[in-house]
């Protein structure tokens, strides 16, 4: 199904101030969260009418791309650093973006949020999958996303879809990717919450956004067109 045939939405009357929507995308490395993300924001801005906001982590404010750069190019880091480092931004990056933006009715997409913390430093840095989940929820004060879109893909496939230098994690290894994907089906199968949309990556890219925009038409009330 390609994006365009879900052009034709019809919204209820305004009864109020916009409600905000907050999307993470997870999944990884070169499963398409990136293009995902991009396509669903500018659905949401030229189709819907919303503010969309797009954004990551890390680096989706001044000071995470000063960390970004930390903790995925410079020096090699211990794990526990790399776990802080990524808490860190993730409290920033949600004071300073994610809940103004929410606030005042936007729709809010983030490439990476907690759930990756505890995939990649929980279970791939051995750090303990609870352990990293409660920094995290400490660091983002509570704040869970709506809609968590999962983009499943082979570490091999996605790995080998990369352009340019890998970076500290791309780099870690076949085993830690696997470990990595592991814990994302396994937390999207065990919550109850019904946040999870687990989706092909390995599908064409228009038939993964139909998707992403059906459910994100669904969580804002809106009717689309099929």
């Amino acid at each position: 199904m390609a994006p365009d045939t879900l052009a034709h939405v019809t919204t209820p009357a305004p009864t109020g101030p916009p409600t905000g929507l907050f999307v993470s995308f997870e999944g990884g490395d070169g499963a398409g969260k990136s293009t995902q993300l991009r396509l669903l924001g500018a659905w949401v801005r030229d189709v819907l009418g919303r503010e969309a906001v797009l954004t990551r982590e890390p680096g989706g404010t001044d000071l995470g791309r000063l960390l970004r750069t930390a903790v995925l190019h410079g020096d090699d880091v211990d794990a526990r650093t790399e776990a802080l480092l990524y808490a860190t931004d993730r409290a920033h990056h949600v004071h300073t973006v994610v809940r103004p933006a929410l606030a005042r009715g936007a729709v809010v997409l983030t490439d990476r949020y907690l759930d990756s913390s505890v995939a990649y430093q929980g279970n791939g840095r051995d750090l303990g999958e609870d352990e990293v989940e409660r920094l995290s929820l400490w660091a983002a004060d509570g704040l869970v996303p709506d809609v968590t879109v999962l983009l499943d893909l082979d570490p091999r496939a996605g790995l080998a879809r990369l352009d340019g230098a890998p970076d500290r994690l791309e780099r870690a290894g076949e085993e830690f990717h696997r470990r990595t994907r592991e814990t994302f089906l396994r937390r999207a199968a065990a919550d109850t919450s019904g946040r999870w949309l687990v989706l092909d990556a390995a599908r064409p890219v228009d038939d993964v956004q139909a998707l992403v925009r059906a459910r994100v038409a669904a969580e804002l009330g809106v009717a689309v067109a099929r």
